[in-house]
């Protein structure tokens, strides 16, 4: 699965971003997962299953969701994003593709 997350600047998300592979890694998964800024994510569609958006730039989801092109686009969990609960968010985004048929 390849997932892409996103916010103000894509610092935060890029920690987030390791915690997540690791998790993926401790799982026996293997996942393409990556990190970028609001700004760039219009060159990111199509190339990712499903788009992960910091809590900081939850008011751009409707714009994002325009965008994305039928890929789904969320919120991560304030508290998981928090936390840098990589497995939680990593159970988040495949949740999301499999409720898209996706596999």
């Amino acid at each position: 699965m390849k997932i892409l997350l996103a916010c103000s600047a894509g610092m935060s998300t890029s920690m987030i971003v390791e915690k997540m592979k690791k998790a993926a890694q401790e799982m026996g998964e293997d996942h393409q997962i990556w990190a970028v800024d609001c700004e760039s994510i219009k060159n990111e569609i199509g190339k990712c299953d499903v788009i992960l958006l910091g809590p900081q730039i939850r008011l751009e989801k409707e714009n994002i969701k325009k965008i994305a092109k039928g890929t789904p686009v969320e919120v991560i969990r304030p508290m998981d994003y928090g936390r840098q609960n990589g497995k939680a968010i990593l159970e988040f985004a495949k949740s999301l593709v499999k409720e898209e048929g996706k596999n």
